[in-house]
């Protein structure tokens, strides 16, 4: 199916969401198989103990502890509001920040930073305005709460952006008041299907029958998660190989032997990746064995690269070229990895 299509389903009774572009997997949002912290919950949080060779401190959440990064001033046994940024690696502390955010589909709410602006991609300046004097109706003049209207409120109903300020200007209000001592969880992640009303563009389509992704081959598309190849355009293909300490991916020509092979192929893992990495949930540290090119060459594969992961929702940095000719990158670890997710989703 051509265009862009949203798939709401379930997996194992627990929500999953697809999404398809031109009848390519382009996301996957699969929960966890347990109950650990879902990126983007609040906790109240009390501080464990420093840890001053890391620069941070531990803290006791109700399902066990998180790490706060460069945080100074905080005594044992004080509580705060902290967020959860991603998901722990086994053995380690839940990632988490002091600075949360409250985030929909429309705006983000921003406690502590002041001031009302909208996402630099609501390119129309009369409608940027109307946001804006939507926010201050809505809100009243700016004060300890900050306010980022987002591309989706550009095509939105003005009532409908409304109301989602004033919600969650509501929801930050009641997290902010609150007076309790002992650990817990004041308001959870989003799952699958919130993340994909808030964080996908308009489809073309939205699918929400139960059996849709069976229908519609995503079962197949997530069989195909499990192997390593994957094929890529003009023949080529791309082995990717996850271990702990990073994600191996190994680019080969296939069965083309043009002087411009390497290159092709390489442009092609370069606009298959961001997608690839997304739907198998693959952060941390990512090392490209690309196809030989020449040194020539580098500077507009690079280009085509970052162009790639330039729509990408997960911050990933490009590193750059290692003695070996290989290409790194790192990736922000804010899924869990496909195989973990599914664990309990046979």
């Amino acid at each position: 199916m051509k265009g862009r299509t949203i798939h709401l389903d379930h997996l194992n009774g627990r929500p999953a969401a697809a999404l398809m572009v031109d009848g390519r997997l382009d996301d996957l949002l699969v929960p966890a198989p347990d109950d650990r912290p879902v990126p983007g919950a609040i906790y109240r949080a009390v501080v464990d103990r420093q840890m001053k060779g890391q620069g941070g401190v531990t803290l006791r959440l109700p399902e066990g502890r998180a790490f706060l990064r460069n945080a100074r001033g905080l005594s044992e046994g004080a509580r705060l509001l902290v967020q959860v940024t991603g998901y722990a690696e086994d053995g380690k502390a839940v990632p988490v920040t002091a600075e949360p955010l409250f985030k929909s589909r429309h705006v983000i709410v921003t406690p502590g930073k002041p001031g009302y602006n909208v996402s630099r991609r609501v390119r129309d300046e009369d409608r940027a305005e109307a946001l804006l004097a939507i926010a201050h109706d809505v809100a009243g003049a700016p004060g300890d709460l900050g306010l980022i209207l987002r591309s989706a409120a550009e095509t939105a109903p003005d009532d409908e952006v409304a109301e989602d300020i004033a919600a969650m200007l509501d929801l930050a209000a009641r997290v902010a008041d609150d007076t309790g001592a002992a650990p817990e969880l004041l308001f959870d992640g989003p799952d699958p299907h919130m993340l994909a009303w808030r964080d996908w563009d308009t489809p073309d389509a939205i699918f929400t029958d139960t059996g849709n992704f069976a229908v519609h081959g995503i079962l197949d598309a997530i069989d195909a998660l499990h192997r390593p190849r994957v094929d890529l355009a003009g023949g080529a293909w791309m082995a990717i190989e996850p271990t702990r300490a990073m994600v191996a991916i190994d680019v080969n020509t296939g069965a083309d032997t043009s002087l411009a092979a390497g290159f092709k192929a390489n442009i092609a893992c370069a606009r298959a990746l961001p997608a690839q990495l997304r739907a198998r949930g693959l952060g941390g540290q990512i090392t490209l064995d690309l196809a030989p090119m020449p040194k020539k060459d580098r500077r507009q594969y690079e280009q085509i690269l970052r162009a790639a992961f330039r729509a990408d929702p997960v911050a990933t940095t490009l590193a750059g070229w290692t003695p070996l000719g290989c290409f790194e990158l790192t990736r922000k670890r804010d899924r869990l990895p496909l195989s973990l997710s599914l664990e309990a989703h046979p």
